[in-house]
């Protein structure tokens, strides 16, 4: 997957990684892998608590949505992305998908609002 913020009142970021994600929006986990195939986090989630582990920092908090905020640096729709993962047009509020690659392996997204803006670029793995 492919991450770029645009915020127009700080410096553009972006970043790849690979990630395995697994379980529900309402329960789950999501492990983050670097280029090299190293993880450098882990998201576990259930309903009314969420941690974060990057090495040895574990951050607790109540919201998924704000621990996602706090890593990437912007707003995540978790809950759409595991219907965009099997193809389902899922709404986000204020993100545009665009599904008509997803049989080559590939999904995009943009964020419009709230800003700052947000590209997320994801293409699959298939079983073989």
């Amino acid at each position: 997957m492919g991450l770029q913020i645009h915020d127009p009142l700080a410096q553009e970021q972006s970043f790849s990684a690979s990630f395995h994600l697994q379980g529900t929006p309402e329960q789950g986990r999501l492990d983050i892998f670097n280029p090299l195939g190293s993880q450098i986090a882990q998201l576990q989630w259930q309903p009314g608590m969420a941690t974060l582990q990057q090495g040895d920092r574990i951050t607790p908090s109540e919201s998924l949505h704000a621990l996602l905020q706090q890593s990437l640096g912007t707003a995540l729709p978790l809950e759409a992305l595991f219907g965009w993962l099997q193809g389902q047009t899922v709404s986000a509020d204020g993100w545009q998908v665009d599904l008509s690659h997803h049989a080559q392996g590939r999904i995009t997204a943009q964020r419009i609002t709230p800003p700052p803006q947000a590209t997320l670029r994801v293409v699959l793995q298939r079983p073989e």
